[in-house]
C-alpha cells in the first residue's frame, strides 16, 4: 500500500538530501499526512473521485537517472517554440543540455538546488508553504517528500518577453515511479512572465505525480500559468496550485486537459489587495475509461476586484468529468465582479459529468453568477452543417471547436493555441485545419 511506503521511505529520502534546514517541517508535515490519510470518497471534496487506483499501487520513490532522450522525442513535445525558452526535468533532475534557457535579469534555479541553497533561505522562509493549504494530504505530503521542479524570481519591473515551457519527463523507469514536483514562482512589481507546463510519462509503468505549486503576484505585476495535461494513460496527476496577488496584479491559470488515467487539478486564488484580476479558464476533452476532476476556489477579499472562471468539457466512452467551483465574497469586498460558468457536451451514453458551481457571498454591493450546463450538440446546427455537405465527424468537431473556443480567447501565445486546437482535432479523431 503507497501509504505505508511513504511512511517507511522517509528516513532514507531525508539521507539523500544535502542541506536540511526543512527537515522539521518535512517530519511535521509526515505526522499531518499520517493523521489525514489519503481523501476516499466519503470525503466531501473527493466524493466523486475514487483514488484506490492510485494508492493501492505500489511505486519506487527514487528515480533511476534517464538515459538520453532522443531528438525525435523532444521534437514531439515542443509546440514549435523556436522563440521560447525550455527547461527540461528526466525523472526529476535538470537537464540543462536538453534546455534553452536565455532569461536575463531573474533568478532561476532547480528546486533542489535553491532549497539546498544558504543564499535563498531567507526567501524561502518569507515564501515557501505560505500559501499552499495546511490542512490536505496531498500538500502536506508533498512538503514531506519535494525535491524536484524549479524555483524562479522575477524582480521588479522585469518583462520576461519568450514564453518559458517546463517539460516533466519520466523515462527507463522499469518499475511504478512517484514524483512530490515543488514550483515557487515570485513575480515582483511591475514584472511579467508566461510559462507552460506539461508532464510526459514515455514508459509503460505508471507514474504518479503529486505537483505543488506556488505563485505569488506582487502589485501591478502579471503571471500567466499555462498547464498542458496530455500525458499517456500510464500516468496520474494530482496538482495542486496556490495563487496569491497583491493590489492591481493579474494572474491567469489556463488547464487542457487531454490525457492522463486520472487528474485532479486544485486550484486556490486568494486576492490580498484590490482592483485584482484572477483569471481562471479550463478545456477538458477525455474519452474511454479517463477522469478528469477540476476543483477551483477564489477568496475575494478586497473590494474592487474581479475573477472570472470558464471550464468547458466534452466527454466521450465511459470518461468521467468532475467540476466544483467555489467563490467566496469577504464582508469587505464590496464591488466585487465574479463570473463562474461551466458548460459540458456528453458524446456517449457511458460518459458523464459532476459539476456544482458555488457562491458564498457576505458581501451586499457585488455582481456575482455562477452556472452550468450539461447535454449533448445541437441537433439541429449538425443537420444544419451535414446538409451543405460536411461529413459527420467534421462536422461534430467544428460545433465542439466553437463551443471550446471561448475558453481559450486570453491566450496570447499561438503556438500553444494551435497545439490546443491540433489536439481537440485529434481527440475528435478528424483530420482538420483549424
Amino acid at each position: 500500500m503507497l501509504s505505508e511506503q511513504i511512511l517507511n521511505n522517509h528516513s532514507e529520502f531525508l539521507g539523500t538530501l544535502r542541506h536540511r534546514f526543512l527537515d522539521e517541517s518535512r517530519v511535521e508535515a509526515l505526522a499531518k499526512f499520517s493523521q489525514i490519510g489519503f481523501p476516499t470518497k466519503k470525503d466531501e471534496e473527493y466524493k466523486y473521485t475514487s483514488l484506490k487506483e492510485i494508492t493501492e499501487k505500489d511505486y519506487n520513490f527514487f528515480p533511476k537517472e534517464g538515459h538520453n532522450i532522443t531528438k525525435e522525442q523532444l521534437d514531439e513535445l515542443h509546440l514549435g517554440e523556436e522563440n521560447f525558452d525550455w527547461i527540461t526535468f528526466v525523472n526529476g533532475k535538470l537537464r540543462k543540455e536538453l534546455s534553452n534557457i536565455s532569461i536575463e535579469n531573474a533568478e532561476f534555479l532547480s528546486f533542489n538546488y535553491a532549497l539546498n541553497d544558504e543564499n535563498h533561505k531567507e526567501v524561502f522562509d518569507k515564501y515557501f508553504n505560505t500559501i499552499a493549504a495546511k490542512d490536505l494530504a496531498f500538500t502536506n505530503l508533498n512538503q514531506a517528500y519535494c525535491k524536484h521542479g524549479f524555483f524562479l524570481k522575477v524582480p521588479k519591473n522585469v518583462v520576461i518577453e519568450k514564453p518559458i515551457h517546463v517539460f516533466y519527463i519520466s523515462q527507463n523507469q522499469e518499475e511504478n515511479t512517484f514524483y512530490n514536483t515543488r514550483n515557487l514562482l515570485i513575480v515582483e512589481e511591475g514584472a511579467k512572465v508566461e510559462i507552460i507546463e506539461s508532464h510526459h510519462n514515455f514508459d509503460s509503468s505508471f507514474v504518479f505525480t503529486n505537483s505543488v505549486t506556488e505563485i505569488f503576484t506582487h502589485p501591478n505585476g502579471k503571471a500567466d500559468w499555462h498547464k498542458l495535461q496530455n500525458d499517456s494513460d500510464t500516468s496520474y496527476l494530482v496538482d495542486s496550485t496556490f495563487a496569491k496577488q497583491e493590489k492591481d496584479s493579474l494572474t491567469t491559470v489556463n488547464t487542457f486537459s487531454f490525457g492522463g488515467k486520472l487528474v485532479r487539478n486544485n486550484l486556490d486564488f486568494i486576492q490580498n489587495g484590490s482592483n485584482i484580476n484572477s483569471f481562471m479558464n479550463g478545456i477538458t476533452i477525455i474519452g474511454k475509461d479517463q477522469l478528469v476532476d477540476h476543483h477551483t476556489a477564489v477568496h475575494h477579499n478586497q473590494p474592487n476586484c474581479e475573477s472570472y472562471q470558464n471550464y468547458k468539457g466534452i466527454f466521450s466512452g465511459k470518461s468521467h468529468g468532475v467540476f466544483n467551483g467555489k467563490v467566496f465574497v469577504d464582508k469587505l469586498a464590496q464591488k466585487t465582479n465574479a463570473y463562474q460558468q461551466n458548460n459540458n457536451v456528453l458524446l456517449t451514453e457511458g460518459a458523464k459529468i459532476d459539476t456544482k458551481p458555488q457562491l458564498e457571498i457576505f458581501a451586499d454591493d457585488v455582481k456575482c453568477s455562477h452556472g452550468c450546463t450539461v447535454g449533448q450538440l445541437n441537433k439541429d446546427a449538425l443537420f444544419y452543417l451535414r446538409a451543405r455537405g460536411i461529413s459527420k465527424k467534421e462536422a461534430q468537431a467544428l460545433l465542439l471547436f466553437a463551443f471550446a473556443n471561448d475558453a481559450m480567447e486570453n491566450i496570447d501565445i499561438e503556438p500553444l493555441k494551435d497545439k490546443i486546437s491540433k489536439l481537440l482535432a485529434e481527440k475528435l479523431e478528424v483530420n482538420m485545419e483549424f
